[in-house]
């Protein structure tokens, strides 16, 4: 499984996500599953009438409007009363398309992993990029926080 070994870079881009959107850390959580390629076309089938493998699918449990910012405060009965955590969703990667994405891109699996997973996060966060000027403000706030991390361009 991809995930092992990558716990400390999953960490590490969840906390410069956060601090990014000054959203507290300790107050969300994000769930991450690495699936094969079967698996997410079956879910990008599902969820999204396209019957192919994607790359990464982001599954929100709130809605939010940027630049909302989740706070157990805001958002008091989607708290998790296990963690304590208001549960922003679920993201999906797909192991097999990050793998020959960071081929075709000519950088690291760590890099492809990390894009991944802050374009989730993104959207769990109630960004999208269904038009240019969305779109723009997703790839500025996923360079400043890959390069946060030190996976910058």
């Amino acid at each position: 499984m991809l995930y092992f070994g990558m716990e400390k870079l999953i960490q590490q881009v969840f906390i410069e996500v956060c601090k990014t959107l000054n959203v507290d850390p300790n107050s969300v959580n994000a769930n991450l599953h690495f699936v094969d390629s079967d698996e997410i076309a079956e879910l990008n089938k599902i969820h999204r009438g396209k019957d192919a493998p994607t790359d990464v699918l982001s599954f929100p449990m709130i809605e939010l409007t940027p630049p909302e910012i989740p706070t157990t405060k805001t958002h008091p009965f989607d708290v998790n009363p296990e963690s304590g955590k208001i549960e922003l969703g679920d993201i999906i990667i797909c192991e097999e398309v990050a793998k020959s994405q960071s081929i075709e891109y000519g950088h690291s699996l760590h890099r492809e992993i990390a894009f991944l997973y802050v374009h989730g996060m993104l959207h769990l966060l109630g960004y999208d990029h269904e038009d240019d000027e969305s779109e723009k403000v997703m790839i500025n706030l996923t360079e400043k926080i890959l390069e946060g991390v030190g996976l910058g361009r």
